[in-house]
């Protein structure tokens, strides 16, 4: 029997709404929201009044991919120290934009410290941590007054963590009146996603351009992420910035990172991320750079570096060849990256694969750019090695690892180079 059935459609995440800023430093402008694409954002770890230490932190955050990088922002000798940092980023030619991080005390630092408001690109404030009371009005524009006078965009990061005490009290007793009142989440909820466009538009009345407004409301649980942020997203139009606000060690703050931030960007929810990675004991900061870049690249939004498909293995893969050469490659193509992204345009789009039996190798290595199927238990020694889906030659031997990174080098030369 014949069933009539529609074609089936690639899935794409949806397209974006949001208005578009612009994030500067000298002559490097980085835009966020509209069709710009989606940004990847990290922060230091170092005290910010060591200046050498955190230019060189910044600077390998970088190096990594981080088009975005926030420091810590919280006394006055780290406020005096921001402008060398800047100095010696510009020296080192890392003209990455920087954005302070400004808690409890930022409306005195930008005031007191001009160099400081002057070298930094972009101000992070949280609505919860500028004040209670009187007080906590004029600080915020304190801060806003900075941002008009050095023309710098501002991140309003609510944070469920500091949230707003008092405007949370006063939704608490809101309700209280209804007849079906919601439950306590429901008004966590409420409060992040009202103090973020409140305070927004409170910037706006001050005079800002709403354009150089960004807004983030961070939670630490997956769902919890989901909903206010499809809440913020239904309700404003400025680019949101996503992020777990306490992501976790390894596997947990990886695999939460990676739902949370999947399934709102496929939904066309944010502007710019960051995976708030705890750094494992010697684990590198540039780690949640990796992984943030992963994640957009995984989803089909950006490609940052060529992808390795490589198979899991099986009882058809007794040999760890295959393991080791898909390592061996991908560690190369990173560290390579650096290098090729101006001399080789269009290579992060690279597809390599490294199987290990005749099963799917074949299939797969046709289906990449350049592919090696290194034979399985029981099969011929023999490693086929297809380019641009047709069989280019079999390897055989001891160095097979050596000659097919040679065959990807070449590879990358022939196609990716332009002409002078």
């Amino acid at each position: 029997m014949n069933v009539p059935c529609l074609p089936i459609e690639a899935a794409a995440p949806k397209p974006r709404r949001s208005r578009q800023a612009s994030v500067a430093w000298g002559s490097r402008v980085v835009t966020v929201g509209g069709d710009a694409p989606v940004r990847v954002q990290s922060m230091t770890n170092t005290d910010t009044v060591d200046a050498i230490g955190t230019a060189i932190q910044v600077k390998e955050l970088a190096i990594a991919g981080s088009e975005l990088v926030r420091i810590t922002v919280n006394t006055p000798e780290a406020a005096q120290q921001v402008p060398y940092i800047r100095e010696q980023l510009d020296r080192m030619g890392i003209d990455v934009p920087l954005i302070g991080d400004f808690h409890y005390n930022g409306h005195r630092l930008l005031t007191e410290v001009p160099a400081c408001a002057e070298a930094l690109s972009k101000y992070r404030i949280n609505p919860g941590n500028v004040g209670k009371g009187d007080k906590r009005d004029r600080q915020f524009a304190q801060m806003v007054e900075a941002a008009l006078k050095w023309n710098k965009p501002v991140r309003i990061g609510v944070n469920w963590g500091s949230l707003d005490q008092e405007l949370l009290a006063q939704l608490m007793d809101e309700n209280a009146g209804r007849a079906q009142p919601w439950d306590a989440r429901q008004v966590m909820y409420e409060a992040l996603v009202t103090s973020a466009i409140e305070s927004a538009r409170r910037a706006e009345e001050l005079g800002m351009d709403g354009r150089q407004i960004l807004l983030s409301c961070k939670v630490s649980g997956v769902q919890d992420l989901v909903s206010v942020y499809r809440e913020l997203a239904r309700r404003c139009d400025y680019p949101l910035h996503l992020g777990l606000t306490e992501a976790g060690m390894g596997t947990k703050g990886t695999v939460a990172s990676s739902v949370a931030l999947g399934l709102l960007l496929q939904e066309g929810i944010g502007d710019t991320i960051r995976v708030s990675l705890t750094p494992q004991p010697g684990e590198a900061r540039t780690q949640e750079v990796v992984i943030a870049s992963e994640i957009l690249q995984a989803l089909g939004l950006r490609s940052f570096v060529p992808s390795v498909t490589a198979c899991p293995g099986c009882g058809r893969t007794t040999s760890t060849t295959f393991q080791e050469l898909a390592k061996q490659i991908d560690d190369y193509l990173r560290r390579q990256m650096p290098l090729w992204r101006a001399r080789y345009p269009g290579v992060e789009k690279m597809k390599v694969a490294v199987m290990g039996c005749i099963v799917n190798g074949p299939g797969e290595s046709k289906h990449a750019d350049i592919g090696i199927s290194l034979p399985g238990t029981g099969e011929a020694p023999a490693a086929p090695v297809f380019i641009d889906g047709e069989k280019a030659l079999t390897l055989r031997g001891e160095g097979i690892a050596v000659e097919f990174q040679r065959l990807v080098e070449e590879y990358v030369e022939k196609k990716y180079s332009v002409a002078d």
